[in-house]
């Protein structure tokens, strides 16, 4: 069971490597519980591999279901990181330059150039954010 400050997954060992053991987790839109998803089609679950650190993994195999955790404050890092910072880069980019611009296509043009430079710069950091956001497993 998880605390109120971790996330949790149910999942299942899909490979056990010396450095990491990848885990195959199943995400689901929420109305994927509801009865009648088969006739709406808006349901969504997608399989996700999930790299975990191996540490200490001797008692478990392929094909163990376990739960990858994470720490509740991560994911809340991940929402700023990959949401709330772009979205503001992006406001204020299109509010700053729309008084230099006077063609509106070029204002959004530089704002979206704006967010891909820091999309770019988040996939150049992206070996020092791996270490950061770490995941790991717990029995179910």
């Amino acid at each position: 069971m998880a605390k109120k400050n971790e996330i949790a997954h149910k999942g299942r060992i899909v490979e056990i490597g010396p450095d990491f053991t990848t885990v195959e987790i199943i995400v689901s839109s929420a109305c994927s519980s509801c009865h009648a998803k088969a006739l709406c089609g808006m349901s969504e679950e997608q399989d996700k591999l999930i790299m975990v650190p191996t540490d200490g993994f001797a008692d478990h195999k392929v094909g163990d279901e376990v739960n990858v955790m994470t720490k509740m404050t991560m994911g809340l890092k991940a929402v700023w990181i990959s949401y709330v910072i772009p979205l503001a880069i992006l406001m204020i980019l299109i509010l700053s330059l729309s008084p230099i611009f006077e063609n509106e296509f070029l204002c959004g043009l530089a704002a979206i150039a704006g967010v891909g430079l820091y999309y770019f710069g988040i996939w150049l950091f992206r070996d020092r954010l791996s270490t950061e956001f770490v995941f790991y497993i717990k029995n179910n």
